[in-house]
């Protein structure tokens, strides 16, 4: 099954590399949307369906825990799992993200297969 994907992240690097490493992966793709913080992803969530969104934590305008905030107040976008991708590896900012309703977490670097690993559970867990 192929699902429709959200990158947010600032770099445009980072995002690049993370769409390499989902095709790298196998993990496979139908769509992939970009966005370079979380005003720009909730654009992108009113214009397309996605079947799960991959945030960064650290960007300008709406950072990550704010996106994650405004998804679980919204009645749809609520149901879309988020997974967080940071290089912030402390307990205390997985565990808060993780409250936020992030339903997974990942540190930077990682590989194709812990990537693809992730989005399996994520997505499995849903039933998309």
């Amino acid at each position: 099954m192929a699902y429709s994907v959200l990158i947010v992240d600032d770099s445009p690097v980072m995002r690049s590399f993370i769409r390499r490493v989902m095709t790298l992966s196998g993990f496979e793709v139908r769509e992939c949307f970009e966005a370079s913080n979380g005003e720009e992803a909730l654009t992108q969530l009113k214009e397309h369906r996605v079947d799960v969104i991959l945030t960064d934590i650290n960007m300008p305008t709406m950072n990550g825990e704010e996106l994650l905030r405004r998804l679980g107040a919204d009645g749809v976008l609520k149901s879309v799992p988020a997974l967080v991708i940071s290089t912030d590896a402390t307990r205390g900012r997985i565990l808060r993200m993780m409250s936020l309703g992030a339903e997974g977490y990942m540190t930077k670097p990682f590989s194709p297969e812990s990537l693809r690993e992730e989005l399996e559970r994520v997505l499995g867990e849903r039933d998309v």
